[in-house]
């Protein structure tokens, strides 16, 4: 099997999983989202990496779905070897951030990471300074820049702390990861 092949799979089994879960979520009366991160709350701290797959509606996913996906292809691009340590840090980064400073509330949704992989795809292409990286991340800049305002307070319900804590995870992985 091909490489690309191996990734669009990879990708349409975490889409799967979104999407399974959160059909579960819609018919428990979103039963699932005491997986959630709660600020503080040292029984929670594990759900740092639940709470990326858990969204509070069916838009909210939808919302959060297609840059997500987007996003972690373009990361594969730098290998299988970055991907996982840029997860891995963005989910650790961005759920700490969220679990120390955040809001009292409990915070779900795979935004945390979309942001993170966001930060990521801003830097690493400067970073490398090969042409080919450079380009995804100067797309990513022109197509998605306005996401930056998402790391501002803006919304009572929106976890801005996810969208902060998570972009600095992703740059930070992208400091790290990225030679």
């Amino acid at each position: 099997m091909s490489v690309l092949k191996r990734q669009f799979r990879f990708i349409a089994i975490v889409a799967l999983v979104l999407i399974i879960l959160e059909a579960i979520n819609v018919l428990t009366a979103n039963s699932l989202n005491i997986f959630g991160v709660i600020p503080r709350e040292l029984h929670s701290l594990p759900f740092i990496f639940t709470a990326p797959f858990l969204h509070g509606s069916p838009s909210h996913l939808i919302t959060n779905l297609v840059p997500l996906l987007l996003f972690m292809w373009l990361i594969m691009q730098w290998g299988n070897k970055t991907f996982w340590l840029t997860t891995l840090t963005v989910f650790l980064i961005g759920g700490l951030g969220v679990w120390l400073f955040g809001r009292s509330a409990i915070h779900i949704g795979a935004s945390g990471i979309v942001y993170g992989y966001f930060g990521f795809l801003l830097l690493a292409g400067f970073r490398s300074k090969q042409v080919h990286y450079l380009v995804i991340s100067v797309l990513v800049a022109l197509l998605y820049g306005g996401m930056l305002f998402g790391i501002f307070p803006t919304k009572a319900f929106v976890s801005f702390e996810y969208h902060l804590f998570g972009f600095i995870g992703g740059l930070i992985a992208a400091w790290y990861w990225v030679k």
